[in-house]
């Protein structure tokens, strides 16, 4: 495992008092039958652990969570066995998971390409096969980036699905949820299945769902209303690769007896006034975390202790006034409303889940110190154009691996969206791709079995 580790990149700190065995997995058998050793992504508080709160920032080194997050207790009452730590770029606000504090995480497919973010960390450990699933959290695309990029499904479950408790109500407004990404659609469910449902204090919940996911896998989805979106709302043009996966994954669920038309997204608003929410949002919510970190570790928030787009994130943030977040939360409910909308025409929406196959390592941090914290949102989102409005409204998305490039072979996930608590729907028609069109033989250079 060490030499696998050494391979990406990928800094895994692992932690006392969970069981590690000699080789680093506890497998515990679950009542679904799975074999869950799994890492958990480095901003989620495990009592005691400090790699569990330093966020990928030398900020936070040191800070030592005082207790479990709702989530984390989920994870040991589902029979979870967490082994370790694993990287973030710096406070979770990015896409590539670069950051200064570890070094850049490596994608076990090419070690000179981003491993996405921000849960880039876990999903190079379960691409790698080190362990089957990972902890990922999702607030623009953070679980279905990294795993498009690694060749992993990942699904962004509902907003209020998991809790976020009980340090915080909502992370970035309503727009973060907490998921995992894995190898398989069923250890997806099964892990959906042990954390999901409300906790004391919670704001909002989505409504239980009829059955267990587990069980839905079993169902077949019936025929399905499917749109398809090639292009996204930005500037970057999808890739001729990743336009002809589209193609043929459309093929695909058609031969599957689903129904599957060209379709439009439509926000309700301008793509600028979507990022410019966004970065309200994003930014004024940095503000108060950064600071509360440098009151507790004594540290200044200058470039000794973060990083320069986070520095200007900060700064910009600053700058937000009241009148121009609530102006934000107001596009963030138009973008819902006409979001949720094409729900009414299509039961899923297909679309890429990336433009562009997995970017070499760098590229995001090209000219970032000529950014302001505008900038460095209007990047994100320019290169993830697909995602983010899915996490404005709220509503479920999984980005599956159903294709590759034929030059290189590097994975291109694809993205399928529903209507609000309707992952029973992505969960059966997931697991009806799984079987027509199986990934798991596929594996990367860096890996820990036997190819």
């Amino acid at each position: 495992m060490a030499v696998l580790l050494d391979q990406v990149g990928e800094h895994v700190g692992f932690t006392g008092g969970q069981g590690v065995g000699r080789s680093g997995h506890q497998v515990v058998e679950t009542d679904a039958g799975l074999a869950h050793p799994r890492c958990g992504r480095g901003a989620v508080p495990l009592r005691g652990d400090q790699g569990g709160r330093r966020l990928g920032s030398r900020l936070a080194e040191g800070n030592v969570a005082p207790a479990d997050s709702n989530l984390m207790r989920r994870f040991r009452a589902g029979g979870l066995a967490t082994i370790g730590r694993t990287a973030t770029p710096e406070f979770a606000y990015g896409i590539t998971t670069e950051a200064v504090l570890y070094g850049p995480t490596r994608n076990p497919w090419d070690l000179d390409r981003s491993a996405g973010g921000s849960s880039g960390g876990s999903a190079a450990a379960v691409a790698a096969g080190i362990v089957p699933i990972a902890h990922a959290t999702d607030a623009a695309g953070s679980i279905r980036i990294p795993a498009a990029g690694t060749g992993l499904f990942g699904l962004k479950p509902t907003r209020g699905r998991v809790s976020m408790g009980p340090d915080v109500d909502e992370i970035f407004n309503g727009l973060a949820v907490q998921g995992g990404v894995s190898r398989t659609v069923r250890d997806s469910a099964a892990l959906l299945d042990r954390i999901r449902g409300p906790e004391s204090g919670d704001p909002y919940f989505a409504a239980e769902p009829d059955r267990p996911y587990a069980e839905e896998i079993t169902r077949a989805p019936g025929s399905l209303r499917i749109g398809v979106i090639v292009q996204g709302g930005g500037r970057r043009r999808t890739e001729g690769p990743v336009a002809d996966a589209v193609s043929r994954t459309a093929e695909l669920v058609a031969s599957l007896g689903h129904h599957v038309e060209e379709a439009t997204l439509e926000l309700g608003v301008s793509w600028e006034q979507f990022v410019l929410a966004n970065a309200r949002l994003w930014t004024a919510n940095l503000v108060p975390w950064l600071d509360a970190l440098a009151a507790a570790s004594d540290r200044p928030i200058d470039p000794s202790t973060v990083q320069p787009e986070m520095l200007a994130s900060y700064a910009w943030g600053r700058q937000v006034s009241g009148a121009d977040f609530v102006s934000a939360l107001g596009v963030r409910n138009t973008v819902a409303r006409s979001l949720g909308r094409h729900f009414h025409q299509y039961d899923v929406l297909l679309t890429p889940t990336l433009p562009e196959l997995p970017p070499r390592l760098g590229v995001y941090a090209e000219g970032v110190e000529d950014l302001d914290g505008l900038g460095w949102v209007d990047r994100l989102f320019d290169r993830s154009p697909f995602t983010a409005g899915f996490n404005v409204a709220g509503t479920p998305a999984m980005s599956v691996p159903l294709a590759t490039e034929p030059a290189t072979g590097l994975p291109i996930g694809l993205q399928f969206a529903a209507g609000y608590g309707r992952e029973d729907t992505l969960f059966r028609l997931a697991a009806q791709l799984e079987q027509a069109a199986p990934w798991s033989h596929r594996t990367p250079a860096v890996w820990a079995g036997s190819h």
